[in-house]
């Protein structure tokens, strides 16, 4: 069986947007949000150096991040916005080692998704993504 690129890519970028999606709702929401709560995460921010707001926009640019790949809105534009989060991730965990199981975390895992990302924003949405010209309704008057 030969696999054509040209029927398949549109299929691989959408699955991986999906994963990255699901993962970014799951750091943001569910982690820093649901579970720390944004005045822990703050604080574990403060706790880092930072401003703790970065915590809480950082949440919310994961949490935003992850609704616009799963529903394939914006993706290129989400893609690299979210790049400079995670190279402060890498940034931050470099002084653990490479292993994201070593204690305080490893770079490997943050530097990965960096990279995905790059990949994500030049394949862009793929195949099962909403249209924001449809969402507002500028679809229709582009065809008028």
């Amino acid at each position: 069986m030969n696999l054509d690129e040209r029927t398949t890519a549109p299929y691989a970028a959408f699955l991986l947007r999906v994963t990255m999606g699901v993962m970014f709702l799951a750091h943001g929401l569910l982690l820093k949000v649901m579970t720390f709560g944004l005045p822990g995460t703050m604080g574990f921010f403060g706790s880092l150096g930072y401003p703790p707001v970065l915590g809480a926009v950082v949440a919310i640019a994961e949490i935003a991040a992850g609704l616009a790949l799963l529903a394939g809105v914006w993706v290129r534009l989400a893609s690299l916005l979210s790049i400079p989060i995670m190279i402060g991730a890498t940034i931050q965990h470099l002084p653990a080692g490479w292993l994201f199981s070593a204690q305080g975390g490893g770079w490997e895992f943050p530097a990965f998704w960096t990279v995905a990302l790059l990949v994500q924003a030049g394949l862009g949405a793929g195949a099962f993504a909403l249209d924001p010209a449809q969402l507002t309704g500028r679809a229709a008057a582009a065809r008028a």
